[in-house]
C-alpha cells in the first residue's frame, strides 16, 4: 500500500530540497517513489537537475517527479463546478430565484467556496495520487504554511459542498419526477439523472481527508530553520496540524552550522542556532529532530541531494 510523506513549513526553509532528498533516498533503497511539488514556486526541477512537468517524469531509476500546474488544476475544478451548476439547472433550479427550497443551491455557488488556484492545484495533486498503486511512496513538497493549512481544510469543505449539491439535485429531481409521473405516467419516473461527476469527486475528497488523517498511511514532517522566529512558527504549525488530526512525524532543522571552525562569528551563530534547536525540542519533546547541515552553495542535482539524505539518516 502506498505511503504518503508531506514536507511543510514556512517559505525559504528548504522544503523542496528535503522532499527531493527524501525521495532520492527512498528510491535508492528500492522503493518506487514519486515526488510531487505543489509549491507554486516550482523549484523541484532545479533541485533534482531534471525538467519535471505536470505528468510523472523519471529522474532516475525508481524516482519520479511531478510539478503540479496550478492552471490545469484550477481548470479541472472549474469544470466540475460548472457541471454541478449545469446538473442543478437542468433539474429545474433557477439560481436567480429566491423561492423557498433552492436557497442552498444559490448559496452554494455564491459563497466563494471555490478556492484559489494554488490550493486547488495542491488538492488536485493529492486527489490524483491518493489511490495510486504505481508507487510505494508519494512524497509531497507542499506550499508555504498558509497555503498548506488551507489545503488541509479543503477536502472536508469540498466533500461537504459536493454532498450539498448532490442532495439539492436529488430533492429537485424527486419533485420533477412527481410532476412527470402525474403528466406521463409511472414510466416517466423511472429515469434518474445521476450526477456521477459530483458524487465521484465527493467520494474522492472523503478519501483524501481520510488518508491525510491515517497515521498508517501519512506522515507530515515540518521543515524549519535554527532560528527563533522559524521555530515559533513551526511550533504553531504542529499545533494546527494536530488540530486537523494530521499525523506529525519528525522535525527537520535545515541549514545547521555543524563545524564553525576557528571563525568566531560562525561559532557565535552556531551557539544561537543550538539555543533555537533546544527550544524546539523543549516545546515539542515528543517529536524527533533531524538536523541537516548547512551546505556549501546551492543544493542542486542528485549528488548534492545525497548529502542531505545522509544527514536525514535516510541513506
Amino acid at each position: 500500500m502506498t505511503e504518503f510523506v508531506l514536507y511543510g513549513g514556512k517559505g525559504g526553509v528548504g522544503k523542496t530540497t528535503v522532499a527531493a532528498a527524501s525521495g532520492l533516498a527512498l528510491a535508492r533503497a528500492g522503493h518506487e517513489t514519486l515526488v510531487v511539488s505543489t509549491d507554486p514556486a516550482h523549484s523541484l526541477s532545479d533541485s533534482v537537475g531534471t525538467e519535471v512537468g505536470d505528468d510523472p517524469t523519471e529522474i532516475r531509476e525508481g524516482l519520479f517527479g511531478v510539478e503540479v500546474d496550478p492552471d490545469e488544476g484550477l481548470e479541472r475544478y472549474q469544470e466540475l463546478f460548472e457541471t454541478m451548476e449545469d446538473v442543478l439547472e437542468e433539474a429545474g433550479v433557477d439560481f436567480e430565484s429566491k423561492e423557498e427550497g433552492i436557497g442552498n443551491a444559490a448559496d452554494l455557488f455564491s459563497s466563494g467556496i471555490v478556492p484559489g488556484s494554488d490550493e486547488l492545484a495542491a488538492l488536485d495533486g493529492l486527489a490524483r495520487y491518493v489511490d495510486t498503486d504505481d508507487y510505494d511512496y508519494v512524497v509531497f513538497d507542499t506550499a508555504p504554511t498558509g497555503h498548506t493549512l488551507r489545503l488541509l481544510d479543503l477536502p472536508g469543505i469540498m466533500a461537504d459542498t459536493l454532498s450539498t449539491a448532490a442532495e439539492v439535485h436529488d430533492q429537485v429531481q424527486r419533485k420533477v419526477n412527481v410532476q412527470k409521473t402525474l403528466m406521463l405516467g409511472v414510466l416517466a419516473s423511472r429515469h434518474t439523472d445521476d450526477p456521477s461527476a459530483i458524487t465521484e469527486m465527493r467520494d474522492r475528497m472523503n478519501r483524501v481527508e481520510s488518508v491525510l488523517r491515517d497515521p498508517d498511511l501519512t506522515t507530515f514532517r515540518v521543515v524549519t530553520l535554527p532560528e527563533t522566529m522559524a521555530v515559533e512558527e513551526s511550533v504553531r504549525l504542529v499545533a494546527k496540524l494536530r488540530g486537523f488530526d494530521v499525523p506529525v512525524g519528525e522535525l527537520v532543522v535545515n541549514k545547521v552550522i555543524e563545524d564553525p571552525g576557528d571563525c568566531e562569528r560562525c561559532q557565535a551563530n552556531k551557539a544561537v542556532q543550538e539555543d533555537a534547536i533546544e527550544d524546539l525540542r523543549a516545546q515539542l519533546p515528543d517529536l524527533d529532530v533531524w538536523r541537516v547541515a548547512d551546505q556549501p552553495g546551492e543544493v542542486t542535482g542528485l549528488e548534492a541531494l545525497e548529502r542531505v539524505a545522509a544527514d536525514l539518516g535516510l541513506q
